[in-house]
């Protein structure tokens, strides 16, 4: 029986295996580098080891470490997780090497399918070894790790060496293996994978489907089981290859097998050697806890001869601290506050909790389970809509959209979903009564006197940003209480102010920390009466659009250098992914104030291009 377990791995995972062991009375250790000493997986175990650094290749990437922690913790037992080293086969190996037990497939198994070039090879197919016109588009893709690290779409053959070096540097910093392959590109497509389960006695579990079309830059974003509008005998075949491949590597434990479904057609992607991001909806139509099933087929039990029932429907969202409208940038800083009512959430965030940029923008999945699949959707989204997540921009508003979209309610997305409807699902919609309710509860209780006087006065007047713009709003202390133009004040404290307009009244809570206001979903800006000076930047200046490292500069970039508008310039590294920073305009470059490996902060000088047009 397993008694300890080490969950090498970081954030909203190792929370959750941590919960798990917790309900099973197993005792738990973290893992942790500089930059997570005090995230909240590094709180909620038993115990925690300091693994020195703040980079994965030098933390959560450093296989050694991991086992000496767990050594030196007195655990029996390491959980990989998903991401890092999850599907390191020369890991599991020295787990075990150490007299550990290893909760994931065997070593094998992970190296024959890990590496999608030899994953695709058991299946009996063969990446693309040249690439010509007649083949595009196609994806460049890592052949170690997931989670869109190391993707790229190629669908002009002058981008093909760039794209190939610029996955090879993101593969190499997110699993340290800069191999990639080739493989056409499926367009309007959509992506089903198939959740198994095996023992070691023999038996494999083919645990429904699950839809993951919606993605951007190849990351998920909402997932859910069972893939809705597949034919029966489609459905059939993906659970029946799914089990072909489990079996054909001899497989154990939890993993998934991916497939990209166009029509009637399934092609096989990857298969999975570990536990998905998106394994909670499994487990909310099946009735399981994955996390526990891994934990008992680790200490040998064996599996029933069938897998439960499929129960209802089950959606997941994942929220990210990003911006949908700004090329999906990642976005840090404090988060203040994060409820999301009515669901499940996953989460390895806590109120206060800083967002770094070291890791993955993810803050927490939102699942939702309902009879049926219509009202999931609307449990989800109406739980989205009305959460409170103060701080950083994040893609809350994005999901409720997308939830809400008639693609999405119809069952007919594709992974081109993105592409399609971004305009539109990120259009600035604040609530226009935001500053005004702002306002009010701002100036509850801040009069000495009252407020009032007897004699007629100014209205007194503050300002916000909102959505990009300055708002400016008025209102008045009278005998009564607080007035404004244009609708009646009910009732106005520091948390809560409620309107009426038009003979409705509106609710609106209101939260501030420092400058920042929220005012339901709507955050704004507290404004200075007067506005300040602000430090001024050349015409063509590159400003940082996000903190994070400069990790490539283009080739012979210098001042005085000529570039093209459009014409990649540099990369930055933030939260796992490269970021092109690309020239404005065509013209000159005046200054390069970027340097390789130099951190910078949102804003930041990277470069000044004068423009010749």
């Amino acid at each position: 029986m397993i008694t300890s377990v080490l969950v090498a791995n970081r954030g909203e995972i190792a929370c959750r295996i941590a919960r798990t062991c917790r309900d099973l009375g197993i005792r738990t250790v973290a893992v942790h580098s500089d930059a997570d000493e005090n995230a909240l997986h590094a709180r909620v175990t038993d115990a925690a080891v300091r693994l020195p650094g703040a980079a994965p290749a030098d933390t959560y990437l450093r296989g050694d470490l991991i086992v000496e922690a767990a050594l030196a913790s007195g655990a029996d037992a390491v959980h990989p997780g998903y991401g890092f080293l999850s599907e390191n086969a020369d890991f599991a190996r020295a787990v075990r090497d150490a007299g550990l037990v290893w909760i994931g497939p065997p070593p094998e198994a992970i190296e024959a399918m890990a590496s999608k070039t030899r994953a695709k090879k058991l299946m009996g197919l063969e990446p693309l070894t040249s690439v010509t016109e007649a083949d595009l588009p196609v994806l460049v893709k890592a052949a170690a790790g997931g989670g869109g690290r190391g993707m790229r779409i190629v669908r002009r053959l002058a981008d093909l060496d760039a794209e190939l070096t610029a996955a090879r540097a993101e593969a190499r910093g997110a699993f340290g293996d800069d191999e990639v392959f080739i493989e056409p590109y499926v367009e309007g497509g959509r992506h089903v994978e198939v959740q198994i389960l095996a023992d070691a006695h023999g038996t494999v579990w083919a645990l429904g489907t699950r839809d993951c079309s919606l993605q951007r830059r190849h990351q998920k974003v909402i997932e859910e089981a069972p893939a809705p509008g597949l034919a029966p005998e489609l459905e059939e075949a993906l659970r029946s290859m799914a089990v072909r491949a489990a079996r054909a590597v001899d497989y154990v434990g939890a993993g998934t097998v991916e497939f990209l479904v166009a029509g009637d057609r399934a092609h096989f992607l990857e298969m999975n050697t570990r536990l998905q991001v998106e394994h909670p909806v499994t487990e909310a139509v099946f009735g399981i806890d994955l996390v526990a099933l891994q934990i008992r087929v680790a200490e040998g039990a064996a599996l029933d001869d069938e897998p439960p029932r499929v129960r209802g429907h089950a959606i997941e969202a994942r929220l990210y601290a990003e911006d949908p409208a700004r090329d999906w940038a990642p976005q840090t800083g404090t988060l203040h506050r994060m409820a999301v009512p009515g669901v499940r959430l996953d989460t390895g965030y806590t109120d206060g909790d800083t967002i770094g940029v070291h890791y993955d923008p993810m803050l927490a999945k939102a699942v939702a389970h309902a009879p049926t699949r219509a009202e999931a959707i609307r449990k989800l989204a109406g739980a989205l809509e009305r959460a409170e997540v103060h701080g950083p921009v994040t893609n809350r508003d994005l999901l409720v959209r997308s939830l809400r979209h008639e693609e999405f309610t119809a069952a007919r997305m594709d992974t081109g979903f993105y592409d399609r409807h971004l305009a539109v699902l990120t259009e600035s919609a604040p609530d226009p009564y935001a500053p005004l309710a702002a306002a009010l509860a701002d100036a509850h209780g801040r009069s000495r006197f009252g407020g009032w006087r007897n004699l007629p006065s100014q209205p007194q007047t503050k300002r916000y940003r909102m959505a990009g713009e300055e708002h400016e709003v008025h209102y008045r202390h009278t005998r009564g209480g607080l007035a404004a133009d244009g609708a009646r004040v009910v009732h106005a404290d520091a948390h809560l102010v409620i309107l009426e307009v038009d003979g409705v009244r509106r609710r609106f809570p209101v939260a501030r920390y420092g400058d920042e206001v929220y005012v339901g979903s709507t955050a704004l800006a507290a404004l200075p009466r007067f506005n300040e000076p602000t430090a001024a930047h050349a015409p063509g200046s590159l400003l940082a659009p996000m903190p994070g490292t400069v990790v490539r500069i283009a080739e012979g970039l210098t001042a005085g250098a000529t570039v093209q508008a459009g014409q990649p310039l540099l990369w930055l590294e933030a939260m796992k992914m490269e970021h092109k920073i690309t020239a404005p305009a065509t013209g000159t470059v005046t200054a390069l104030h970027a340097a390789l490996g130099q951190q910078v902060e949102v804003g930041a000088l990277l470069a000044v291009v004068q423009s010749t047009e």
